[in-house]
């Protein structure tokens, strides 16, 4: 019995030997992946994108090339009709394309910016375009008493709230945690966190059964990020405060839910780092490049539409050009 134990490990061992010899050949003719990856209706931008900066909080306008946001492809089949939505940071990046979006399934878009005129009623002609109303409300989310202004004056226009999708953000890079100054942390904080809560707070109220709240939320509130310790604390934050709001909220039939991008080509991204530095942006997603507006603002539709999404609540979509993290 032993004598065939033995040789029964010998046989498999020798398979193991033989596959691996086997397998080792392939390796050595293994070829490297694609600098760039395209897995969508049409090409997108690739790195390495032009090198440019500019001065904070950015304009959209200004970018080279200009980020893509329209969808093209999409069509829409009335998923929203009928529906009223505020966007944060809707005059650009991922706001502008949710808006458009939005507008595109039936739905009513108001519009929160910062400052960015010029940009804000670029986005809503496109969303006029779409055929539905949109208005546009310039101030600081950071700040509760204007966040009050905000809803009451969307109540106004559109007759009600149905979707809030705080997107609105701050983020600057420092290499050093003794370079991050206490006014840097803070306005990161108040933008990204406060924000979130305060238009939360004002809008609930009026919110009913079927109405959803989206965040936006970040893979670097999964893996973190070396030179953004305040702004992936505030997207963990966020992320955190998507699953307990859904906790809160779901007796009374309102959803919860975050998208959460990877590198995405908007004026955050120029306004944060060097001209060189933005050369390389998006080069280290497993894509390889880069994702543009238009390839987030389905999943935003997708968690704002009771129709697709009426038995989720408290998730996170991980939208990275890449693999998303397990568990």
């Amino acid at each position: 019995m032993k004598r065939n134990r033995t040789s029964a490990g010998a046989a498999v061992a020798a398979k193991q030997r033989r596959v691996q010899k086997v397998q080792s050949g392939k390796a050595a003719k293994k070829t490297g992946s694609p600098k760039s990856v395209q897995a969508g209706g049409r090409a997108e931008p690739s790195s390495p994108m032009p090198a440019q900066h500019q001065s904070k909080p950015g304009i959209e306008s200004k970018l080279r090339p200009r980020p893509r946001f329209l969808a093209p492809d999409y069509r829409g089949s009335g998923k929203l009709e009928g529906r009223n939505a505020i966007v944060t940071g809707g005059d650009s990046g991922i706001g502008r394309a949710v808006a458009v979006l939005f507008a595109r399934e039936g739905a009513n878009v108001a519009i929160v910016y910062l400052s960015e005129t010029a940009d804000a009623a670029e986005t809503k002609k496109h969303v006029e375009k779409e055929g539905r109303k949109c208005i546009l409300i310039a101030g600081d989310v950071s700040e509760a008493t204007f966040c009050k202004r905000a809803v009451a004056a969307t109540r106004k226009a559109f007759g009600g709230i149905d979707i809030l999708v705080n997107n609105a953000a701050f983020q600057l890079h420092s290499a050093r945690i003794e370079d991050l100054s206490e006014e840097h942390f803070d306005l990161t904080m108040r933008t990204n966190v406060y924000g979130y809560f305060n238009m939360a707070k004002q809008t609930i109220p009026y919110l009913k059964r079927g109405s959803a709240i989206i965040n936006t939320g970040s893979e670097t509130g999964f893996f973190g990020a070396e030179e953004l310790l305040d702004y992936s604390a505030t997207k963990g934050a966020i992320h955190a405060f998507t699953r307990s709001l859904a906790k809160n909220l779901l007796p009374r039939g309102i959803r919860v839910n975050a998208v959460a991008p990877g590198p995405v080509w908007t004026p955050l991204n120029p306004s944060d780092r060097n001209a060189n530095e933005v050369k390389r942006f998006g080069a280290d997603s497993d894509m390889g490049r880069p994702g543009q507006p238009e390839e987030i603002s389905p999943a935003y539709v997708f968690l704002a539409a009771p129709v697709c999404s009426g038995f989720m609540t408290g998730s996170i979509i991980p939208v990275f050009g890449g693999v998303a993290p397990g568990g």
